[in-house]
């Protein structure tokens, strides 16, 4: 039995299991923290604080979820079924917050519109010292920070769903009877659902993975909750039981989003009817941009504007040979990061293509979980996992070796890149698939016929028409190795400092302008992502 699956036929389904069980390590080790109760921890939580969690957690989630349904699904069907002023630019545009981490447009609101701030400071010259401006320290400016930065995924993929059905399936469910409204209840809106659903699950999922945002505005959830447990009470386990419970959500968040798409699938409509689009003219058309515009302003323009302010004004001095530093450090992490994340799914693609048996489509699932896994709790497995390790198998080596004991694993670069690694492989492992899909085996076979050896076919077949897909998966799973917050802040090695943690000491101490620099570099880079997905929207 061992001999068959050690064989050269299987190595490919070994790795693949092996990958996945890298993925599954810190999900079992959350779920063994409980063999060990931290009583005076829990009994503290229960009377202070866990009721606190729970409703913030659940309040946010729904606030959220509604917000970016509304938000998302509204502008995706005017911008794919109404042509007004500025549509084309829109188009686009508004996949823009996608680039702002959800932390930097929570520093930046409460700058502007805390009682300090500019706003409201003119708004009290205007109109006298009792002017009433809502709070932005409040639930609902949580609830608006991430509605703005996660609205992009409802966005586009119900945007791709509406205009895959084309006009003509609207115009049949005229002639038959249907208003406007009516038709898109009844049918563009229940075809659009799968996208929907996904798009609402990936918006949940990032939410309840938030940290640096709910952090900024001192509102509690779980994230805060393991952050202050492992560096407020410096109990790793308490850490990792709270992470459990994160995770508990987690799992009915995508429950939940299965349930919704069923057995749904998307369905297209007419090509030539695809890109017709009905033009309002008039006071509607441009009530259908302000609309759009005034999202796209208050989500991206003026937070980059009033980074840019606070840069010229205040921050240009940070400027310096440290900001470099932390510059290096971050690119350093990302890169490391992307050649590790990006080789693993090339394995993993691989495996999946040279064998399809459920052994391998398991595995393939369980890797791709890690996206679904916040940053906190991959963390607080890793480093449980690690100082297992390090306890029980280094340290015992190290004496009988006589070297002096020391941890290996826990506070490593290696640790770090490992939860990188599990967070984002389905990031890259999904642009590697699409690429080996495009090579044909008839392909592989010719080359072969002709007498090339494997490593020629690599080097003159795989590299060149992988290249491509190579170099999306590695620029999406750099830009977010750069904007991850919570594993960096919980995991980082001494002196591994970088821009997403120094944006949270200064956000931490209130000072939103030094923090402008790090947040606007951050900003920039996220761009890089928005762009690739609006070419391939153009495409399609």
């Amino acid at each position: 039995m061992i001999k068959r699956w050690l064989s050269h036929q299987n190595q490919w389904r070994l790795v693949a299991i092996c990958i996945a069980a890298i993925v599954l390590m810190p999900l079992l080790v959350l779920l063994f923290s409980w063999t060990t109760v931290q009583t005076d921890i829990w009994v503290h939580l229960i009377e202070t604080q866990l009721g606190q969690l729970l409703g913030n957690t659940l309040i946010l989630l729904l606030g959220v979820g509604v917000g970016v349904l509304v938000l998302g699904v509204s502008l995706a069907w005017l911008t794919s079924m109404y042509d007004f002023p500025g549509r084309k630019w829109f188009d686009w545009a508004l996949m823009l917050p996608f680039a702002v981490p959800a932390y930097v447009l929570a520093f930046v609101f409460i700058g502007l519109l805390d009682f300090t701030g500019p706003v409201q400071t003119i708004l009290r010259e205007w109109f006298g010292r009792g002017v009433w401006f809502p709070p932005i320290r409040s639930t609902g400016g949580v609830i608006l920070v991430l509605v703005l930065v996660f609205y992009p995924y409802v966005y586009m993929l119900a945007r791709s769903a509406f205009m895959a059905q084309g006009r003509g399936l609207m115009d049949s469910a005229r002639i038959l009877g249907l208003g406007p409204w009516a038709a898109f209840w009844k049918v563009a809106l229940p075809m659009a659902r799968p996208a929907i659903a996904a798009g609402f699950a990936l918006a949940m999922m990032e939410t309840l993975a938030d940290f640096g945002a709910v952090a900024t505005f001192n509102y509690d959830t779980f994230t805060t909750a393991i952050y202050k447990s492992w560096y407020g009470f410096f109990n790793l386990q308490a850490a990792a039981q709270l992470a459990s419970l994160l995770l508990l959500f987690v799992a009915i968040a995508l429950f939940v989003e299965r349930k919704a798409r069923g057995s749904a699938r998307f369905a297209e409509g007419d090509r030539h009817h695809a890109r017709q689009v009905n033009r309002l003219k008039g006071l509607p058309g441009w009530l259908a941009a302000s609309y759009a515009g005034f999202i796209v302003l208050i989500a991206f323009v003026v937070p980059v504007i009033q980074l840019l302010v606070w840069i010229f004004s205040e921050a240009i001095e940070d400027l310096d040979s440290r900001y470099f530093g932390l510059v290096v450090k971050t690119l350093t992490l990302g890169s490391i990061a992307a050649v590790m994340t990006v080789s693993t799914a090339v394995v993993l693609a691989y495996a999946h293509r040279l064998h399809r048996d459920r052994w391998v489509r398991g595995s393939v699932n369980i890797a791709n979980l890690g996206y679904a896994l916040p940053g906190s709790v991959l963390a607080v497995g890793i480093m449980v996992a690690f100082s297992w390790l390090d306890s029980g198998i280094v340290i015992p080596v190290q004496k009988l070796l006589g070297i002096e004991p020391r941890q290996l694993f826990v506070g490593s670069l290696l640790a770090l890149i490992v939860a990188y690694g599990i967070r984002f492989l389905a990031v890259a492992f999904g642009p590697v698939e699409s690429g080996l899909e495009r090579i044909r085996p008839s392909i592989l076979e010719s080359a072969r016929s002709l007498g090339e050896s494997p490593l020629g076919i690599v080097r003159r077949i795989y590299l060149p028409m992988l290249s491509p897909a190579l170099l999306t998966a590695s620029l999406l799973v750099f830009v977010d190795v750069l904007k991850e917050m919570p594993a960096t802040l919980l995991m980082r090695p001494f002196g591994w400092d970088t821009l997403a943690v120094r944006i949270f000491e200064m956000t931490s101490e209130g000072e939103w302008e030094r923090a402008a620099l790090p947040a606007f570099t951050l900003v920039l880079v996220g761009l890089i992502p928005v762009v690739l997905l609006m070419r391939r929207s153009a495409r399609h």
